[in-house]
């Protein structure tokens, strides 16, 4: 089937640039783009006069299970987030975790988002059942996501330096009578899910490995991650050296850093994507870079959680490939791309007082939030900018916004002041999925309805193990505290010395 766009001002070229096109699309692929365009008889046409057209943007690192639990963060550091895990993301059903994934794919959607790298975790365990929930959300609602089941066979709490040292002998009891997940059985999961659901929903539902933390990794697992990699060629994701906390357990633990302990198992290489990426050596970054890795930035999270700020002007300069992630509402609140895009580019002129030329723009900024993020998620070929043979992922914003009058600069415009309200249509491989700002494959109302009552339910359900985590929280702190006095050689903090 045949589609012509017709009347818009279109946002491609490197670097992009606005000018009145036509973009027609044949299925799912964009076929042609230019001034007046002749269509096969028959193409049905959207009307874009009065309208921007960009590629759909992509996100680099979200999580399906956290929107179920916007809004209950507080000031937390990651280490304090973690430790809520079983509070936030246990005691609910399938159909919950597909509430929460349909709730996020949504606001993805309708703030111009179409790809996403979703790492979805689940307590006790992710499951057949609530994996293959979460696959379904997304392609109901008809957004692209590469899903990756997060799962660890080692206790957060043995991860932190001296934690279980500083607890009353009853609660560490508690702690240490917490079992880890079989190893075996997480990459016998895993590989399962790949085999069901890899390429399902036409294509845009793909799965990958995700051992969720390297800390949280025994060798056993990392090595049996590494193989399903190679065996299967699909991608793989973690949260990589997120807090000052994780890179001195690693260099406690292991006698090095937690990149290099990835390269030991062969972990690394061009399907590998480290999601955060905040506490890297030089000697990191060399190594992710020549290894063919990506990054994904998250600067709200990063930001919101006290993690630091990554370094991904360093990044850039060595080559390695970044995109950039919102990541979870629950701890990053939004799923709004434009929001990083903004927090992105502004947070980066800190780390280089007076050195405008290493601060990430506009056109830097945008081009992490496309192009960067299509390269994590290994679809660089695919989605993240507007060409002939690339999928139909655009986003139709409303040329009137109030945050685009008036409109000097395309690329300043989008990233410092768009918000996403002027998204009014998106299509993903050439099928509109949201029109005049609703999405057209779901009941928005109905989702929204039945996600609110489930986060009231499983809040209620959950009180023992919110009760054991504000316990557990005040000696989480100060092991974290501790922690982070000592020495590394790197700063990624904007207060001075506070790294050492």
């Amino acid at each position: 089937m045949s589609l012509v766009i017709r009347g818009g001002r279109v946002l491609t070229g490197d670097p992009p640039s606005l000018a009145p096109a036509d973009v027609l699309i044949d299925g799912a692929r964009i076929a042609e783009i230019g001034p007046a365009l002749a269509a096969p008889a028959g193409a049905a046409a959207i009307d874009a006069g009065g309208h921007i057209v960009i590629p759909g943007l992509v996100n680099a690192h979200t999580h399906a299970g956290s929107h179920l639990s916007r809004g209950r963060a507080g000031n937390w550091t990651l280490e304090d987030l973690l430790t809520r895990t079983a509070a936030n993301y246990s005691f609910r059903t399938a159909e919950d975790d597909y509430l929460s994934a349909a709730v996020g794919a949504i606001e993805m959607l309708k703030t111009g988002c179409t790809s996403a790298y979703d790492l979805y975790m689940s307590l006790p365990a992710v499951t057949d059942e609530t994996f293959e929930a979460v696959a379904r959300a997304y392609a109901d609602v008809g957004a692209r996501a590469v899903l990756a089941p997060a799962v660890a066979d080692v206790v957060f709490h043995r991860t932190v330096p001296g934690l279980l040292d500083l607890l009353p002998p009853d609660l560490r009891r508690t702690v240490e009578d917490i079992a880890p997940a079989p190893t075996r059985g997480l990459l016998a999961l895993t590989e399962r899910l790949i085999r069901r659901w890899h390429g399902s929903a036409d294509g845009r539902v793909r799965v990958a490995v995700s051992p969720t933390i390297p800390n949280q990794a025994t060798d056993a697992f990392l090595d049996g991650c590494a193989r399903l990699v190679r065996e299967h060629g699909v991608g793989i994701h973690t949260h990589l050296a997120e807090s000052k906390v994780q890179a001195v357990e690693s260099a406690r633990r292991f006698g090095k850093t937690i990149v290099a302990r990835l390269a030991e198992r062969g972990v690394l290489g061009p399907g590998f994507v480290g999601a955060h990426a905040i506490w890297l050596t030089d000697d990191d970054i060399r190594m992710l870079a020549d290894a063919g890795a990506a990054v994904a930035h998250n600067p709200g999270s990063n930001l919101r959680l006290g993690c630091g700020i990554a370094p991904v002007r360093e990044m850039l300069d060595r080559g390695l490939a970044v995109g950039l992630g919102t990541d979870g509402s629950v701890c990053a609140d939004n799923q709004n791309l434009f929001e990083a895009l903004r927090i992105a580019s502004t947070v980066s002129t800190i780390r280089f007082p007076h050195e405008t030329s290493r601060w990430l723009d506009a056109a830097a900024v945008w081009d992490l939030a496309t192009r960067g993020s299509a390269r994590v998620l290994g679809l660089a070929g695919d989605v993240g900018a507007i060409a002939p043979g690339r999928s139909a992922d655009l986003v139709l914003l409303r040329a009137d916004s109030v945050f685009l009058q008036p409109l000097a600069d395309p690329l300043n415009a989008l990233v410092y002041a768009e918000t996403g309200a002027a998204v009014d249509t998106v299509l993903v491989d050439g099928r509109v999925v949201v029109e005049g700002g609703r999405v057209t494959t779901v009941d928005e109302r109905r989702i929204f309805a039945s996600a609110q009552a489930a986060a009231d339910r499983q809040r209620e359900v959950s009180a023992d193990a919110w009760r054991l985590a504000e316990t557990l929280a005040p000696y989480v702190a100060a092991a974290c505290r501790a922690a982070v006095g000592v020495p590394l050689g790197i700063d990624r903090y904007a207060a001075p010395g506070a790294a050492r």
